[in-house]
């Protein structure tokens, strides 16, 4: 039954999703729209914003560091040890169900520990899964594999890359996003990602998304398609000829890990005192933020590369799947800032939250918070937009502010299996396209969001 759900919710979207970048486009006229016809804002004042350093020019420094988190992901995912690792997951699978969850789950759980690593490994996993499962003759439904690699973007903001809780750990980052006067103090992880809220809703949503991923897999292999259709078998390595003739020096500095080592010893010495805990220090991991968790991943990627022309070339390969984001970040970012200075974000949070009660603003919140990333898909960016109005609801509530961050955090998160934003790096790896993969997110957004909807009522 979900199988079938899922092939015609599939088709429907298939014949009309637009493409991502239309899509912003759209969207960016939409939200002048409503801003010109709910709030008191003049065309000419929203032009101006959109157009000046609060709107498409607003997020330069968060979006490089989104290129980062993408780049040193992808670096990682395409180290050889990490790659021997996805090719020997891609030969476990014996059907398309098991094959739909293998990718589900390692996206997922990968994702948790980093956003970026998720979504890139889960792309490249789903590539590999379905390049070896035709080879082998299992029938197995491509798009539901890109779909299920991208299943990390939902489970994210509850791991230790989420943008939301990362940036209440620390007095700076809480001043950047409520000014001088803060109305909270530095939270720290225990009362965020290490909540039992958000074991329980996050824990919940890595047993439900794989699990709702092969009950999606066609029954009849008439109606899968196979990655051949989308992608050709990954090129042959080229042989490496760049050494010949190279002088000496260069040659121990580029290709050694002459210069590795002590690049490598350097960050781990930050780590281990970062993350190691002692007296007078509690680990690091209880305080990430997203630089931290950069340089972490940084760390990671040179150690398994070895060499530094090595992880240059793994970057370099990785950076070219940011050229959508850098295309539409600055859109998205104008759509913010109208959305801001209108007071459309605070309209529509504080709308939702004077039609709850105690008990149900955090679902309200959500709630709005999916609806809002339709229009502002970063989650750091929309904490700077809605994060003050969630907050100071939760004061004036009585609720504790903490899990009204979580809740801004799990409606982003949400709402990404509809907006195609950050698919495309996964969509640029597998081959397919955004409508082909939106069908299947958005039948396990559904249950998802019905299990974090508990999880926000029960906690």
């Amino acid at each position: 039954m979900i199988s079938a759900l899922g092939l015609r919710i599939s088709a429907v979207f298939r014949r009309t999703a637009p493409d991502p970048f239309v899509l912003a486009i759209l969207l960016t006229l939409l939200t002048v729209a409503l801003a010109l016809a709910l709030t008191p804002s003049t065309p000419a004042s929203l032009i101006d914003t959109w157009g000046g350093t609060e709107g498409v020019w607003s997020l330069l420094a968060f979006g490089m560091q989104m290129c980062i988190i993408l780049v040193t992901g992808h670096a990682l995912a395409s180290s050889p040890p990490f790659s021997a690792l996805l090719d020997r997951l891609a030969s476990l699978p014996r059907s398309g169900a098991q094959a739909a969850a293998l990718v589900a789950a390692t996206a997922c759980l990968l994702a948790v520990c980093n956003w970026g690593l998720g979504l890139i490994a889960g792309a490249l996993l789903a590539k590999r899964v379905g390049l070896a499962m035709a080879r082998k003759g299992i029938p197995a439904h491509y798009p539901l594999l890109a779909a299920s690699g991208y299943l990390g973007l939902m489970v994210w903001h509850g791991g230790f890359s989420g943008s939301a809780p990362l940036k209440v750990t620390t007095a700076k980052d809480i001043a950047e996003v409520f000014g001088a006067d803060a109305p909270i103090q530095p939270t720290n992880l225990h009362h965020t990602i290490l909540s039992p809220m958000n074991l329980f809703i996050t824990g919940g949503l890595l047993l439900l998304t794989p699990l709702l991923a092969a009950m999606l897999s066609p029954r009849s292999p008439t109606h899968t398609a196979a990655a051949d259709a989308f992608t050709g078998p990954e090129p042959l390595p080229a042989p490496h000829t760049d050494n010949l003739g190279k002088p000496l020096l260069p040659r121990l500095l580029e290709d050694t890990p002459l210069l590795t080592v002590p690049l490598v010893a350097l960050i781990g010495f930050w780590a281990w005192r970062f993350y190691l805990p002692r007296e007078g220090h509690a680990s690091g991991l209880l305080s990430l933020s997203p630089d931290r968790v950069n340089l972490t991943m940084l760390l990671l990627g040179l150690a398994l590369h070895g060499t530094p022309r090595r992880y240059a070339a793994a970057v370099e390969q990785a950076a070219t799947g940011c050229a959508g984001i850098i295309l539409q970040f600055p859109l998205y970012a104008g759509i913010m800032g109208v959305m801001k200075s209108s007071g459309l974000t605070e309209q529509l949070s504080r709308t939702l939250a004077e039609g709850a009660g105690p008990h149900t603003l955090p679902l309200f919140t959500f709630l709005s918070a999916g609806l809002v990333n339709l229009f502002v898909p970063s989650g750091g960016g929309q904490w700077a937009v809605q994060g003050p109005v969630a907050v100071h609801a939760a004061i004036d509530a009585g609720i504790d502010p903490a899990k009204m961050v979580m809740a801004v955090a799990y409606g982003d998160q949400l709402t990404n299996m509809l907006q195609p934003f950050w698919a495309l790096p996964l969509l640029a790896i597998t081959g397919v396209k955004a409508r082909d993969i939106v069908g299947y997110t958005a039948v396990i957004m559904c249950f998802a969001g019905a299990w974090t909807a508990l999880g926000l009522v029960i906690f």
